[in-house]
């Protein structure tokens, strides 16, 4: 079966929802499935040098409870998967297209799931910024990437247009938020749902 998984780095819940997928798919036998990871942006225009975090999200939530709630939601939840969630330390958000440019990269070197892996964890867990090319270019060596080939094709826009073109074919089918799960091209699921939901969705459409 082909899993597309329509993510963005720098949403927790693409992280939680990469978690569960990966419970799911332990349960079911992962080497029945192809998955490749599929980019969105939630904030396309962040520059490349970042913003404050806590200034963004300020300006996007204001202070509502909502978003204590959320962040303790996204914690409790992420302890159950082994994330450790940093949501105190400063931290800034960078533009996640060169982040989305490795992982795509990375698909053909055989090492995406890693690759999508360590980026959310540097991000969420270390507060490290996605769009620092040399953490992505660490994160792909440290993930079996050559270091030469990776430095050349970040030294230039290599496949910038081909991730805008898969955001904005994502946005004309629907997808307004990630994570966003196809299975076969038959049947979406949307949101980070848990493990059992996901082995649900799997087998109806095996069915």
């Amino acid at each position: 079966m082909n899993i597309d998984v329509i993510i963005d780095v720098v949403c927790p819940w693409c992280y939680l929802g990469k978690k569960e997928l990966d419970k799911a798919l332990e349960a079911l036998g992962r080497e029945q499935f192809n998955v490749t990871y599929r980019p969105y942006q939630l904030s396309p225009d962040s520059p490349a040098e970042g913003v404050d975090r806590a200034t963004y999200y300020r300006r996007k939530f204001g202070n509502s409870p909502q978003l204590q709630q959320m962040r303790s939601h996204l914690t409790s939840r992420g302890h159950e998967l082994g994330i450790h969630f940093d949501f105190e330390s400063d931290c800034l958000i960078g533009n996640s297209m060169d982040a989305h440019r490795l992982i795509k990269w990375s698909k053909g070197a055989g090492c995406q799931d890693e690759v999508t892996d360590a980026i959310m964890k540097a991000y969420f867990e270390q507060c490290k910024l996605v769009s620092d090319k040399e953490l992505l270019t660490s994160i792909a060596v440290k993930s079996g990437m050559d270091e030469g080939i990776v430095e050349k094709l970040f030294a230039n826009t290599q496949d910038v247009d081909m991730i805008k073109k898969e955001i904005d074919y994502a946005r004309s089918i629907g997808v307004t938020g990630v994570p966003v799960y196809i299975f076969d091209q038959k049947l979406s699921l949307v949101g980070a749902e848990p493990a059992d939901k996901i082995i649900q969705t799997i087998q109806s459409v095996q069915a």
